[in-house]
């Protein structure tokens, strides 16, 4: 008679089979939260910008002081660029401006500063880059979200850059999420390699995770 597969081997194929699945279901709850956004009219985007970097400069004062990281705005997400200008004119001692830099698919990002003089490039997702000069490292990120979950758990673009810098500074910065109300969710279901914001910023005001 004939063996029968091995436990072990039914195992991983169920494990793999859960995997896909979850992966179609993230990747469709990505797609369905990026085009609620993509539905906002160019004054809502405007609207919405303003009160969350109200809320972001209110709620977080000494951001004005420290090397903060920022996204540039794409797909109507919040435009955060008025107030890391307004922080630049502050001149306080400590104060930069940085964007990331994607060095490798596989890495973490890396970060140079960035002023309304720098030269740019496109890098290789037609993201606005600085062009070149120092890697530095960031004290607070600001990131923007798809989506995000009262556990302080956000959903990205699916590319894993975050959660790869995250996992590899130390000391880990202060991580501030930055969007839109239509972008809360009951929970994106985390995964293992999520990492946690430390606090939500939307239009709505500022949001600590629930532990």
């Amino acid at each position: 008679m004939a063996a029968g597969p091995m436990p072990g081997i039914i195992i991983d194929s169920l494990d793999s089979i859960v995997a896909d699945e979850r992966f179609a279901a993230r990747r469709a709850l990505r797609k369905s939260l990026l085009e609620r956004r993509l539905a906002l009219t160019a004054d809502e985007c405007v609207q919405l910008s303003c009160r969350v970097r109200t809320h972001l400069r209110d709620g977080f004062p000494q951001l004005s002081a420290l090397a903060v990281g920022f996204c540039w705005p794409l797909q109507n997400e919040a435009d955060l660029r008025p107030l890391i200008d307004e922080w630049a004119s502050e001149g306080k001692p400590g104060f930069r401006a940085l964007l990331p830099v994607v060095i490798d698919e596989r890495r973490a990002l890396a970060f140079r500063a960035w002023s309304a003089g720098t030269a740019m490039f496109a890098d290789r997702y037609g993201i606005p880059t600085p062009a070149c000069g120092d890697f530095l490292i960031p004290e607070v990120l600001l990131l923007p979200v798809n989506g995000f979950d009262a556990a302080g758990y956000r959903i990205g673009y699916g590319g894993g850059y975050f959660d790869r810098t995250l996992a590899s500074l130390s000391p880990r910065p202060l991580v501030v999420g930055v969007g839109f109300e239509l972008a809360r969710l009951d929970s994106i279901s985390p995964e293992p390699h999520d990492q946690r914001l430390d606090a939500m910023v939307t239009e709505a005001g500022v949001f600590r995770p629930l532990r």
